[in-house]
């Protein structure tokens, strides 16, 4: 008779949960000059639970920069419940410059795990694409945002933002960030 599969008790997948948010944060900040044990200090639970979820620093990393880029996707569908798709997409670039920022503080740490032969950037491009195609398509059913621009063309201008911000403030994206959406906009040249 095959075993049924364990599911992870609620304790362990909070556990899990603190430690990627805590980890993107220290590695966003120190690099990799972090020891583990005291990334576990700071999630509140000991090292045997880090390394029993992250046998190593690089698939911490990896983890941990995963969850973010997931949470900043899977943020499109909660704004469009809220606001119209121009409002939701306005926020959503907001949302996706802080986050690109604070990767930007990850890059010695992501480079580590490149170097280990893993790819922490394999899923990436779908989901952003995913994304930016979900908030575009509500824009074009709600006629609030032009039909001629492509998920691609947003996240390379998005990219051009995050970087030309990533040593600056939120502050300083917030107007490049509008002027993209009066470019986006319905009614802008072009559409």
């Amino acid at each position: 008779m095959p075993a049924t599969p364990r599911r992870t008790r609620s304790d362990a997948l909070q556990n899990r949960e603190r430690l990627l948010e805590v980890a993107a944060q220290v590695f966003a900040e120190r690099g990799l000059d972090t020891a583990p044990a005291a990334i576990a200090k700071q999630a509140g639970v000991g090292v045997g639970t880090l390394y029993r979820h992250f046998p190593t620093r690089e698939v911490l990393i990896d983890a941990a920069y995963r969850r973010q880029l997931t949470h900043v996707c899977e943020k499109v569908n909660a704004l469009l419940a809220q606001h119209p798709a121009a409002e939701a997409t306005r926020r959503w670039m907001e949302h996706f410059i802080q986050y690109a920022t604070a990767k930007s503080g990850m890059s010695e740490a992501l480079n580590a795990v490149i170097a280990s032969g893993m790819d922490p950037y394999s899923d990436s491009r779908a989901l952003l694409t995913d994304a930016v195609a979900t908030l575009l398509a509500a824009g074009a059913r709600d006629g609030s945002l032009r039909t001629d621009v492509t998920p691609d063309n947003v996240l390379l201008l998005m990219g051009g933002i995050a970087y030309s911000v990533q040593h600056g403030t939120e502050e300083q994206a917030r107007p490049l960030v509008e002027l993209f959406m009066d470019a986006l906009s319905k009614g802008a040249a072009g559409s």
